[in-house]
């Protein structure tokens, strides 16, 4: 195994229904056409690849109108799969109050799921706002992760008014800080590098020891300085590789991670080791 991918969406036909309209827009910022897989195609390709993943599952209803992936089917597809799908993510819409908490439960004690991930801009919430604080809770006391998009997002990019989405709620500071020094035992995976604020996300993840990093979605060549320093040196147990599959492909992102110059220590770190660790993932 090469790397485990610890943010990987899927290329089945329910993922881009669930995306709905802001597949086009995603497809412009990222210059990619997806290709309609099925799950066993999908699933050869991550093998050729030499890859394990955690699958993710969407549900931004409330804000977007857009359909939900269920987590049924990504639990049902880390079943299937095991020697692929290393984990799922939950993903629940936290407007749905009481709903989205019982599911929450639901997802992680029933189905199994590795923890929720949330997508502050799409589901148009501050991830502070104590309205929120009983899904964090209860991730916390069932020792379960939770992963939260930080910086910019492909959703609405390149389009009159951002498609009327809002980059302000996936700034970290003070967003995601409150939520990690109210939760100190909840595990907090900050999704993507953050930009345009890559230094305020280093200084929580160096200020907070329960916030970790996965750098899906860019290629590291286009990391801040600062971010490739810092993956070097101090952050080189807290940082974890993610895709975005399927908007960017293994062959590009392993080549551009390795043309970075890092030690061979520091990718094996980034690639296997730190994912093992900070989420309890085998394989």
């Amino acid at each position: 195994m090469k790397a485990i991918d610890v943010h990987c969406h899927l290329s089945t036909q329910p993922q881009y229904e669930a995306w709905g309209k802001f597949l086009t827009a995603m497809e412009r910022y990222y210059k990619f056409r997806p290709a309609t897989r099925t799950e066993e195609e999908m699933v050869a390709e991550l093998r050729r690849a030499d890859v394990k993943a955690c699958i993710i599952a969407w549900d931004a209803e409330a804000g977007t109108g857009e359909p939900v992936l269920p987590n049924d089917y990504v639990a049902d597809l880390v079943r299937r799969f095991p020697d692929t799908f290393l984990g799922g993510w939950a993903m629940v819409d936290p407007w749905k109050g009481r709903a989205a908490l019982a599911e929450a439960e639901r997802a992680l004690t029933k189905l199994g799921l590795l923890g929720i991930k949330f997508q502050a801009t799409a589901q148009a919430f501050f991830p502070d706002d104590p309205r929120f604080y009983p899904l964090y809770d209860l991730c916390q006391s069932l020792g379960k992760a939770v992963q939260f998009h930080t910086g910019t997002t492909g959703f609405g990019a390149g389009m009159p008014g951002g498609m009327g989405l809002k980059l302000k709620y996936c700034r970290p500071i003070p967003h995601l800080d409150d939520v990690a020094a109210d939760f100190p035992r909840l595990t907090i995976i900050a999704c993507h590098p953050s930009w345009p604020w890559q230094d305020e996300m280093i200084a929580v993840v160096l200020h907070k020891a329960n916030v970790h990093m996965e750098m899906s979605g860019w290629s590291p060549k286009y990391f801040t300085e600062p971010l490739k320093r810092e993956i070097r040196g101090r952050l080189q147990d807290r940082v974890m590789f993610g895709s975005d599959y399927p908007v960017l492909g293994y062959e590009r992102l392993f080549r551009d991670w390795e043309s970075e110059g890092y030690p061979a220590e520091v990718l094996e770190k980034v690639y296997l080791k730190n994912a093992k660790r900070i989420l309890g993932l085998g394989g």
